[in-house]
């Protein structure tokens, strides 16, 4: 098997507040749309965040569970700290229902997290040295 990553499902409670919240709020295009069932976005060259609707899923995959915060995070990588207070800013915008405010990190970083309609956690982060030559567009 290949060492690489080519979707991330997120199964969300309701697929109409996803869409606001991503395609209204935060300006993103999807990729791919099934009113009701899936929303897909390519997040990276060759990655595509796949937000699937709960009764679909449950189709396919089974029971979910979504007790608390979701055991995940999601990041966003940003070039600098001005950047990562701006998509915290857009977050809030958009009406996501918890966004926190930056701040700088142990390990050399500044990141701040907001939460989607469903709870999915997105960390911004600023974060200086090898990990952005890697995660960062060019």
């Amino acid at each position: 098997m290949d060492q690489r990553l080519s979707l991330v499902t997120l199964v969300v409670a309701d697929l109409s507040a996803t869409h606001r919240f991503y395609v209204d709020g935060l300006d993103w295009e999807p990729l791919l749309e099934a009113p009701g069932e899936v929303l897909m976005f390519r997040v990276g060259e060759r990655i595509v965040l796949s937000l699937w609707d709960e009764s679909h899923a449950r189709e396919e995959i089974g029971p979910v569970s979504k007790d608390g915060t979701p055991p995940l995070t999601l990041a966003h990588n940003v070039g600098s700290r001005a950047a990562v207070d701006q998509v915290l800013d857009d977050a809030r915008r958009a009406a996501a229902p918890m966004v926190s405010d930056a701040v700088e990190r142990e390990w050399g970083g500044y990141s701040g997290y907001f939460a989607d309609p469903d709870g999915f956690r997105w960390e911004v982060a600023w974060a200086p040295g090898p990990l952005s030559e890697i995660v960062l567009p060019d």
